[in-house]
């Protein structure tokens, strides 16, 4: 009995250093000039989520709010032995809807909080898409450009190009026929070429073409000005922020297309690519 009290104090006496220690070691941290330091700039770098819009058989994404994670950024700067905003840690808090969860949805724009654009370029069999990079090149410009098979079928490595150069390409079937087996064999091949994240069609007055879509995981865009004639006045008329604007390849889009880009980047807004206006971080 003796022996059962004496492991007991020992236990008794080992739990409270334990305790003892961790209650110092809290204090100590919370008392560190890097630990008040990021109390204090903490919930500046803060942002909150902005939700989807989501309607019937339409969505616009959301952006995913962020917090500074205080002990992960705690552990890093103490590490540095320097405060430092450089190094905040950030738990991510996403829209309650997903652009991957509403595949059977069109994507008529982006998040207009990101003061961004994006323009599509539809490339058909004839389209003089050399005199289009040459313009956008010029501008560092990235952009979209939706593919019709034919033209995809005689321009393989332009499309590996494409995409090493930062460009997205989406695909348009052959005329916009996405039932067509053909259209899994063209998403099959833009998917395995590099590192395009997400592969787009293009809206079609058809619903089974935007079931079919879905079911290859592509995201199927609703462009928000749609342009063929007079580009430059219907960019001017209707450019706001999240715009997704897709052009007809012509000699009206190539006389302009440098003062549209020009005009967009007057309004303060970034021209991007799909990707990276669709992103919900």
């Amino acid at each position: 009995m003796k022996k059962f009290f004496e492991y007991l104090g020992l236990f008794t006496l080992v739990c409270f250093s334990f305790f003892y220690t961790e209650k110092t070691t809290s204090v100590v941290k919370e008392l560190d000039d890097i630990m008040i330091k990021i109390k204090e700039q903490a919930p500046s770098y803060n942002s909150e989520v902005v939700e989807a819009l989501v309607s019937e058989n339409t969505i616009v994404p959301g952006i995913s709010g962020k917090e500074v994670d205080i002990n992960s950024s705690y552990q890093k700067m103490r590490k540095m032995g320097v405060f430092n905003e450089d190094y905040f840690e950030y738990k991510y808090i996403k829209p309650k809807e997903l652009l991957k969860n509403n595949l059977d949805k069109y994507i008529v724009g982006g998040n207009s909080k990101k003061n961004e654009v994006s323009l599509i370029f539809l490339v058909s069999e004839r389209s003089k898409i050399e005199e289009v990079l040459n313009i956008i090149d010029k501008r560092n410009i990235k952009a979209n450009f939706f593919v019709d098979g034919n033209w995809f079928e005689k321009n393989n490595e332009e499309v590996i190009e494409l995409i090493e150069d930062g460009h997205n390409v989406g695909n348009l079937s052959y005329n916009k026929n996405y039932q067509d087996s053909s259209f899994i064999w063209m998403d099959t091949i833009i998917k395995k070429i590099g590192n395009q994240n997400i592969s787009y069609c293009y809206k079609t007055e058809n619903k089974k073409d935007l079931d079919n879509c879905a079911l290859q995981k592509n995201y199927t865009i609703s462009p928000t000005i749609e342009v063929d004639k007079y580009p430059l006045i219907n960019v001017k008329n209707n450019l706001k922020a999240g715009n997704i604007i897709s052009f007809k390849i012509n000699n009206a889009l190539i006389k302009e297309l440098d003062l549209i880009i020009k005009y967009i980047s007057s309004k303060n807004l970034n021209i991007v690519t799909l990707d990276t206006l669709l992103n919900e971080y």
